[in-house]
């Protein structure tokens, strides 16, 4: 068989063991930073017990550490809110296990479902609400570990002024 890509593998990749690498104790990528969060959130007996909610403000645990990362788990009933921040210099990965919760950012307002996941990088900024009727549950990776959560103010909506 010809072909204009001068790069071809024979055979099964999975058959030369000295090219694969063994798996890792610890996320190290952005793939298994994704893959660690599905994983952790798909075991509900890890996590399920440890969840409270509190009619004051989010209620949150720390879930797990590792080298240079955070597990994080948060409970929210309706109207809770984080208000819009970022994670200073830490990347993250958000799952929300239970419920629905809403993110609002500059470029518009997407509602996250159970299953759902938004992965983002330093300085992105976000505000999640649960502006549903029923509580909802969301587990949080940071790599590095969340150190700070700047606030920032919402942005202005003004209307337009109109000229006579």
């Amino acid at each position: 068989m010809n072909s204009d890509n001068d790069l071809q593998i024979a055979g099964d990749i999975l058959e030369v063991p000295h090219l694969l690498q063994p798996p890792r104790e610890h996320p190290a990528t952005v793939a298994e930073f994704v893959g660690f969060a599905r994983s952790i959130a798909a075991d509900r007996d890890q996590w399920a017990h440890l969840v409270r909610f509190d009619a004051t403000t989010r209620w949150y645990h720390r879930l797990r550490t590792g080298p240079g990362y955070e597990v994080w788990l948060l409970s929210w009933l309706p109207g809770q809110g984080s208000g819009r921040h970022d994670h200073g210099r830490s990347s993250g990965v958000l799952t929300v296990v239970e419920g629905t919760l809403t993110e609002h950012t500059v470029r518009g307002t997407r509602a996250l479902a159970a299953g759902a996941q938004r992965v983002f990088a330093p300085g992105y900024v976000h505000e999640v609400v649960n502006d549903t009727l029923e509580p909802a549950v969301s587990l949080h990776v940071y790599h590095p570990g969340l150190t700070e959560m700047p606030m920032h103010a919402a942005p202005h909506c003004e209307a337009p002024s109109v000229t006579a």
